[in-house]
């Protein structure tokens, strides 16, 4: 994944990042700058939709997101930063679909004060992030090596992988951006089994048990490669594996903890950045004691 560099982007934070992960839109805030790159945050965006006009509403499932992405090619910019892999994917299968659908893009284009053109590029942190690596942007910010942490990089099942034939700028089942950015950052990413399997995030509150297996499994092969934490870029399989653990563990027999950490707390700590000014100490599972164990901080 090689592309150009960015100075100015259009951002869409979506609803987690100002509900329940707004620490995680904070640290995007935080790092970005100091990375060289402008976020610019969308004007009167809306939901787009993806956990319950999905499942519910094909019209509305392709609509919400058309409004998002109208506003953002009004922009002018080149590019829209997604980093909930929730809200990226529903852009990327919305925009898509009116490539290929005429009809129901003038049908939509209708009601929106600012049409959906299909102009504007949809990015994923990922794909900003890996040309800072290779043009050592990263690097050159680096203050301190993430020597002993060892993580999972944990991708989930809607970063890669899409309800339509749409590129995939990694290997989609065995993607490895993130380990490149942790290899970067001084961490030792492993190798495992789970990295793109669902978490069953979006079952959490319905169907909780299932969800509660799905996680198991994960937590399980994360342990037995040897990791002592977790890192990822979806808001909500953070959500997940943090807010989760302790009924995991209690339930299927699994000892001990393990931390999720956002990829962007750990850009922030190699940076110098405090995990106060992160807000680490939000996390439901202990966050900030290994950073401490293994001498980061």
């Amino acid at each position: 994944m090689t592309d150009k560099k960015l100075e100015q982007v259009a951002y869409y934070p979506g609803c987690s990042l100002h509900l329940s992960s707004q620490f995680y839109d904070l640290q995007n805030k935080l790092i970005f700058p100091k990375l060289g790159i402008e976020l610019k945050e969308i004007d009167d965006w809306n939901c787009c939709g993806a956990t319950s006009a999905s499942k519910t509403d094909d019209f509305l499932s392709i609509a919400l997101p058309a409004r998002n992405l109208g506003i953002a090619d009004a922009t002018g910019l080149s590019d829209i930063f997604i980093p909930c892999s929730s809200c990226y994917s529903r852009m990327l299968t919305s925009q898509t679909t009116l490539k290929n659908d005429a009809v129901l893009k003038n049908r939509i284009n209708k009601y929106l004060a600012k049409k959906n053109e299909g102009r504007i590029e949809i990015k994923s942190i990922l794909e900003v992030l890996l040309p800072l690596v290779e043009s050592g942007d990263i690097s050159n910010k680096i203050t301190k090596k993430l020597n002993g942490l060892k993580p999972v990089c944990y991708y989930g099942c809607l970063l890669t992988r899409f309800p339509k034939d749409i590129a995939v700028n990694d290997d989609a089942e065995n993607p490895q951006s993130m380990e490149k950015i942790c290899n970067v950052l001084g961490a030792e990413p492993l190798d495992w089994n789970y990295k793109t399997d669902c978490c069953g995030a979006s079952a959490a509150i319905n169907d909780t048990e299932t969800s509660l297996i799905l996680m198991s499994k994960i937590i399980k092969d994360a342990e037995a490669y040897g990791a002592n934490c977790f890192v990822t870029t979806c808001p909500m399989c953070h959500m997940n594996l943090d807010a989760y653990q302790d009924r995991i563990r209690s339930n299927y027999g699994i000892s001990g903890h393990l931390p999720v950490y956002l990829l962007t707390e750990l850009i922030g700590i190699a940076m110098g950045i405090s995990p106060e000014e992160l807000q680490m100490d939000r996390h439901f599972t202990e966050a900030v004691k290994l950073l401490r164990d293994i001498k980061i901080i």
